[in-house]
């Protein structure tokens, strides 16, 4: 993987990749998946690039190598530093190179984001310490055990503070990237990436469902037939025992199910999508509020308002005027997070 030339736009979100060999592949693919050129149809946000240590052929666990010709002064320009996974042998020390430049970059003002044991360079650099983190349900007990004072959240898909950030396998890093997007350029970016992607622009639940598989007993059913009834019904209200009589199940029994699948109640979902079809409607569409509230089933403005205000800390009036599109299509950021 030759470093191409980036543009000089300062439009566009610098993210340099820190690659250690032997790099696991499906992280580095999941960020480049995300913050990488895509087609003309979705506007070009972000600049991706990848560095190393040691400049040069950097072996994967796939069995191939990537040329990368850029050294970590690649980070001095980041304005996101990205640790795609760290495989290292257990008790290893994170290069004290690497913890410097990745320190540096901090303090400069870079967000530093690990996905899955890329925590463990955050962890090393001192930018975890009594703070929340995530990272693969495998490997929270080592990590827990080498950096004590991280307070490791085993469940979680993901834990953004803003300067940093991690999350849970590999996978998860696109939950992550995706929620960076969204915190970066507004929910209607993210989804375009999204659906890009072929994937939900926001994954529900936790990695504990990941983490053990039953060795006895039914597979649960899914609930996807009923999440897929309820997303097209967002304008109509809807209660809890209607979607229980729609799965043919209990009140209890859907609850349970929510719980186990999403790891969320049933109400609580169907909100969440409300707010994220708010979300979208108050960046792409001139709508007034009242109409915004009918069409995503929050029945009032007054309620919208309460509503939002709740879920994203900020009114619908303020989220418009921080996340507007102008007349070609292209979003503008009014005010920086």
């Amino acid at each position: 993987m030759t470093s191409r030339t980036l543009p000089n736009s300062p439009a566009l979100h610098r993210v340099v990749a820190v690659l250690r060999s032997p790099q696991s592949t499906f992280p580095l693919a999941c960020a480049t998946e995300v913050f990488g050129d895509h087609s003309p149809a979705i506007p070009s946000r972000y600049a991706f690039e990848v560095c190393t240590e040691h400049p040069g052929p950097v072996p994967t666990r796939a069995g191939y190598d990537l040329l990368v010709t850029t050294g970590l002064e690649a980070l001095e320009r980041a304005d996101t530093v990205l640790i795609p996974g760290w495989q290292q042998p257990i008790d290893a020390e994170v290069s004290t190179a690497v913890i410097a430049a990745v320190r540096q970059a901090h303090r400069r003002g870079a967000r530093v984001v690990g996905i899955c044991s890329g925590a463990f360079v955050l962890a090393a650099a001192g930018l975890l310490d009594d703070r929340r983190a995530a990272t693969h349900w495998a490997q929270a007990p080592e990590l827990a055990a080498r950096f004590p004072r991280v307070r490791i959240d085993p469940a979680v898909l993901y834990v953004d503070h803003g300067d940093v950030a991690t999350s849970a396998g590999s996978a998860a890093g696109v939950d992550l990237c995706l929620h960076l997007v969204r915190s970066d350029h507004g929910a209607a970016h993210a989804l375009r990436i999204a659906r890009q992607m072929v994937m939900p622009p926001h994954r529900e639940g936790c990695q504990l469902q990941y983490a053990e598989l039953p060795t006895s007993g039914p597979v649960a059913d899914s609930l996807a037939p009923l999440l897929e009834w309820l997303a097209g019904r967002l304008d109509q209200p809807v209660g809890v025992a209607e979607m229980a009589a729609r799965a043919q199940v209990s009140t209890r029994t859907l609850t349970r199910r929510f719980s186990e699948q999403l790891g969320i109640s049933p109400g609580r979902w169907l909100l969440d999508r409300r707010i994220a079809a708010t979300r979208a409607l108050l960046e792409e569409t001139d709508l007034p509020v009242e109409t915004i509230a009918h069409r995503v089933g929050l029945s009032s403005a007054v309620n919208l308002r309460r509503r939002f205000h709740e879920a994203v800390r900020t009114t619908p009036a303020a989220y418009r005027r921080t996340f507007r599109a102008d007349e070609t299509g292209t979003e503008t950021k009014a005010v920086t997070r």
